[in-house]
């Protein structure tokens, strides 16, 4: 005869709790993300309505007006109305283009929302919307056809040196009034580089720079190619620079010794010290004498650093490096860069942004120090002299509808121009000073 096994009040106590806690857990999920999913649908103004209508339904029936009651359940079917836009699938392919990803400053960009239909069926149609920049590119699509497509144009402005972010395009289904609002993210964001204007200078305006083919200093060495003088040999020499005929003459091996050079390394710093600059005209104009300079140089083969004054701590100390040094391995590169650059309060003074060029940067032959019109000349006297002895410094001050003029300051050549195109002309009078 068998026996019941008793089963421990214990271990069936156990097992309700957790079946309990599992319950709980599986139904918190669940209300989280009905919870995520009305918070992404529903705007302020849908939970503003909808906690009118709680507080309706609530005061109504509690307090018997008939009048609260009739408020409660118009403002539910305006909430059941406006739900209707979120139904339905998109099944849209939409994709953004733009003819180019550069451009000047000023100059027109279109780009190009297109909307294909790859269903068989009619799609209804949506709000697409193309963020660009701060602002923000509309359109209405219409309904769509199986297999058809539509698409729009929009245009860029590009009135600022910058970099434009543009996209990502998204669909957006919402009721007239604005309680929901439902968005699906489709094509990627574009980066639109709106590059500085800079002129052309024709290489002979930096003709100043006397080292094109390596300048001869004062250091003797015993091979490059400016000849100084001629030695005896001395156990060590390179037979290859014995100078034979001498040799005969004399009866005592002579030997050939050189004037050691350097090429031409040519320096651009541009000042991002918001006190540098009166106004953003200046500031605009700064940028595009740094890049005028240095695309010249590019493209004449020099070797040409482009630096800015980074950022330094709020105590005035930089932690990190205090410099900028922007990349001149293109043109388009160089231009990109400082498609970027912009003031700060915070950013290195003149005198600080030359020491750390000088310090940074060996075999600097010409500098160049780009800046506004509130550096004064003690200021950029005093950043010519952190440079090393021998290296050409000029100061290029950027004052808009000034009359350009040039002055010497000891070793120190200061251009004032008013305008962009002054550049080249004060370059040429440098030259031939």
């Amino acid at each position: 005869m068998s026996q019941a096994v008793a089963v421990p009040r214990d271990g069936r106590l156990a097992d309700s709790i957790a079946r309990t806690v599992g319950a709980a857990r599986v139904a918190g999920v669940r209300l989280r993300t009905v919870a995520e999913l009305f918070g992404s649908v529903v705007t302020p103004l849908g939970w503003s309505i909808l906690a009118v209508v709680v507080l309706c339904f609530v005061a109504g029936y509690s307090l018997g007006w008939t009048e609260l009651v009739a408020v409660g359940w118009a403002g539910l079917v305006l909430i059941g109305a406006a739900s209707g836009y979120l139904i339905g699938r998109t099944a849209y392919v939409i994709s953004l283009a733009m003819p180019v990803d550069r451009v000047v400053v000023g100059d027109r960009v279109p780009g190009q929302v297109v909307v294909h239909n790859p269903t068989r069926r009619r799609l209804p149609g949506v709000h697409v919307e193309v963020p660009v920049g701060a602002g923000l590119a509309e359109f209405a699509m219409p309904g769509l056809a199986r297999d058809s497509s539509f698409d729009d144009v929009f245009i860029v402005p590009t009135r600022r040196r910058g970099v434009i972010p543009v996209g990502p395009v998204r669909t957006v289904r919402a009721d007239p009034i604005g309680l929901v609002r439902k968005e699906r993210v489709w094509a990627e964001r574009i980066e639109l580089f709106v590059h500085p204007r800079t002129i052309s200078i024709p290489s002979m305006s930096t003709g100043f720079i006397r080292d094109l083919e390596g300048n001869p200093t004062k250091d003797l060495t015993s091979s490059d190619v400016s000849f100084h003088a001629l030695r005896e040999y001395v156990r060590g020499d390179e037979r290859r620079n014995i100078h034979w005929k001498s040799t005969a003459k004399t009866g005592t091996y002579m030997v050939r010794q050189f004037e050691e050079t350097r090429r031409s390394h040519l320096m651009v710093a541009l000042s991002l010290a918001e006190s540098d600059y009166a106004t953003d005209d200046e500031f605009e104009m700064a940028v595009s004498v740094a890049g005028s300079l240095g695309v010249r140089a590019i493209r004449d083969g020099r070797t040409v650093s482009v630096v800015a004054g980074d950022k330094t701590a709020a105590s005035g100390r930089s932690r990190g490096p205090a410099l900028r040094t922007l990349s001149t391995l293109t043109r388009t590169r160089l231009l990109d860069d400082l498609s970027r650059v912009e003031t700060s309060p915070r950013a290195l003074a003149l005198a600080g942004l030359a020491r750390a060029a000088a310090e940074s940067m060996a075999g600097i032959s010409v500098a160049f120090l780009v800046c506004g019109s509130r550096a004064t000349l003690a200021e950029l006297r005093a950043a010519s002299t952190r440079f090393p002895a021998g290296v050409e410094v000029v100061a290029v001050v950027c004052d808009p509808e000034s009359v350009p003029s040039l002055r010497r300051v000891a070793e120190l050549s200061v251009l004032t121009i008013g305008f962009l195109d002054d550049l080249q002309k004060s370059l040429a009078r440098t030259a031939g000073a």
